[in-house]
């Protein structure tokens, strides 16, 4: 195997991560969470606090957040059968919801899922290929938002071993969050502070934002063992044209376009 074809080895990004060192919950105030700064030109790493990020940006530079907005999108209802079942909500389709199902092999087209103190019911329409997807749709509902976000739970990252709780709501939403979408929150982007948010723009940083709805691909795992194999999947984003020229005029004043996580660059 030649080295760029090692590249694309699954298992070369395996690394052991013992699970004592995952939080199971988020650094409060939020700013005061670990930061770990790499110098390129050096090769020198500093290791110091998130609220310490203004010491490595310069005015004229642009930071890009992403403005989305986690929905409480898992919910736990039970089949006609009285069993178990957990839907989780990634995308709404005109009126019915793309969503994964557990367990799925129980869950088939034309079934109802039902809720305790609701009169809401959901009905799988159809099955997908990909793994416990399902087409879903609300009946009896007059208003799924709201049904949504009194029912429904914050989908935690899939390290988070532990049961949802009512603080996760804020925990695991970005002060700057704007658009109902995401199945799931853009994790880079939540330690800032509205403080720190001002104290950059204050530098003369400038601050943008664009949309990306985070879905299923933040669940799904890559199991290819050539990873030009794995198939994304799709997600919706958007960029409008001040941003773009916001962007594009940073570029060529020579100063730096900092993108705040994953779920930006890939829009980017």
């Amino acid at each position: 195997m030649t080295r760029d074809q090692n590249a694309f080895d699954l298992s070369n990004y395996y690394f052991d991560l013992p699970g004592n060192l995952i939080a199971q919950y988020p650094t409060k105030p939020r700013d005061e969470a670990r930061l770990l700064v790499l110098n390129r030109s050096t090769g020198s790493i500093i290791d110091t606090t998130f609220k310490e990020i203004t010491r490595f940006i310069t005015p004229g530079d642009t930071l890009v957040l992403n403005k989305t907005r986690v929905i409480p999108a898992r919910l736990f209802g039970k089949k006609l059968t009285g069993a178990r079942v957990e839907i989780l909500l990634l995308r709404k389709i005109d009126d019915r919801w793309e969503a994964l199902v557990k367990p799925a092999r129980k869950l088939r087209a034309g079934d109802y899922v039902l809720f305790d103190k609701s009169e809401v019911r959901v009905k799988i329409i159809a099955e997908m290929t990909i793994f416990g997807g399902r087409i879903i749709r609300f009946d009896n509902c007059s208003d799924e938002q709201v049904f949504i976000e009194r029912f429904g739970c914050m989908p935690l990252p899939p390290y988070i071993n532990r049961e949802a709780q009512e603080d996760d709501r804020e925990d695991y939403q970005t002060v700057y969050a704007e658009v109902n979408g995401s199945a799931a929150a853009p994790t880079a982007g939540l330690h800032f502070t509205q403080e720190l948010l001002k104290q950059i723009e204050d530098q003369g940083i400038n601050i943008a934002r664009i949309l990306l709805h985070v879905g299923l691909g933040t669940f799904r795992p890559v199991e290819k063992a050539d990873i030009r194999e794995h198939i994304m999947h799709s997600e919706f984003y958007a960029i409008d044209n001040e941003t773009a020229q916001l962007l594009n005029q940073t570029r060529k004043n020579g100063k730096s376009v900092i993108a705040v996580g994953t779920t930006v660059v890939r829009s980017l």
